[in-house]
């Protein structure tokens, strides 16, 4: 269809309709950049308290990753001390929190936390009156013009994404609307953006601003809604207690001569005894076992 199907466009169209609205989406882009960067507050400095709670759970979670690299005995007493503090709540910034017949916290009361919704509905808000108004603007002004012609070929499937408001079955797909024109530019405007106003801007389309509702706070699953550290916390406690461990230097000093080829002598341990039971004979053991080797290395080059 696309070989034979062929459309004349007026030139009028280009100057008149594809043109302005290009023009018109970048001007309210800077617009919008502009008065975002007005309206927005600036950011506050968090609580010692919040971060120490935020930090506790980086705490634990490194203990798990990294704590192979400490013995036995240091990895023990952390894992003992951040298990109980977990448990008895020592971290909460809000201690009595976790208790049993406290009341939820009520978020209108947190002033953090309406700052937050606050800003979430600002930038909602910078993001579709803009968007309704030139929407408007264009159904009124330019409904039903055909502007331009995709120069690729493109499926069915984005007939209906590229000829909006125009409902003709057999036009070929690679036709662009004028409605279609505006969501290409308002999703595709980004570099210019960037190019004009640098990289942190506030003139494209936010995402996350759209797909959340009022009042979301940043980072937050639903609107309203407080990340219940003391839940954090005791999954923590419990992830912990089941991490097992295995010291990387456990005999690292056989490893390391294995590694240069020279032979280790294994002491000879009596029956029903690990090689780690007196760890205080051991070292002596392997300090003889070096001194040995560095004795017969000294001989050979003598």
């Amino acid at each position: 269809m696309s070989d034979t199907q062929q459309m004349i466009l007026d030139p009028a169209i280009r100057d008149w309709v594809l043109i302005p609205i290009m023009i018109v989406m970048v001007l309210v882009g800077i617009l919008r950049h502009h008065i975002t960067m007005l309206i927005t507050s600036a950011p506050k400095a968090p609580q010692l308290k919040a971060i120490r709670e935020s930090k506790a759970l980086l705490r634990g979670m490194r203990l798990r990753t990294f704590g192979n690299s400490i013995p036995q005995h240091a990895f023990a007493c952390r894992k003992a001390y951040l298990a109980q503090a977990f448990e008895a709540g020592k971290y909460l910034k809000n201690p009595d929190a976790g208790k049993e017949g406290t009341p939820a916290p009520n978020p209108m009361t947190d002033p953090d936390m309406m700052e937050g919704m606050m800003e979430g509905m600002k930038k909602q808000m910078m993001n579709m009156v803009p968007q309704m108004l030139i929407m408007g603007w264009i159904n009124f002004f330019f409904q039903g013009f055909v502007v331009i012609k995709l120069p690729f070929p493109l499926t069915p499937r984005f007939k209906s994404m590229l000829q909006s408001g125009v409902d003709t079955r057999d036009m070929d797909v690679t036709w662009v609307s004028s409605l279609s024109w505006y969501f290409l530019n308002l999703f595709g405007l980004g570099s210019v953006f960037s190019l004009i106003l640098g990289d942190n801007n506030a003139a494209g389309v936010d995402m996350a601003a759209m797909s959340s509702m009022p009042g979301a706070m940043p980072g937050m699953g639903a609107p309203g809604q407080q990340q219940d550290f003391n839940k954090l916390f005791l999954a923590e406690k419990e992830n912990i207690l089941i991490t097992p461990h295995a010291w990387d230097l456990e005999n690292v000093e056989e490893r390391l001569l294995k590694k240069y080829g020279k032979t280790v002598k294994k002491s000879i341990t009596s029956s029903g005894s690990s090689p780690s039971a007196n760890p205080v004979k051991k070292d002596s053991s392997m300090r003889e076992k070096v001194k040995g080797v560095q004795n017969k290395g000294n001989s050979k080059r003598r």
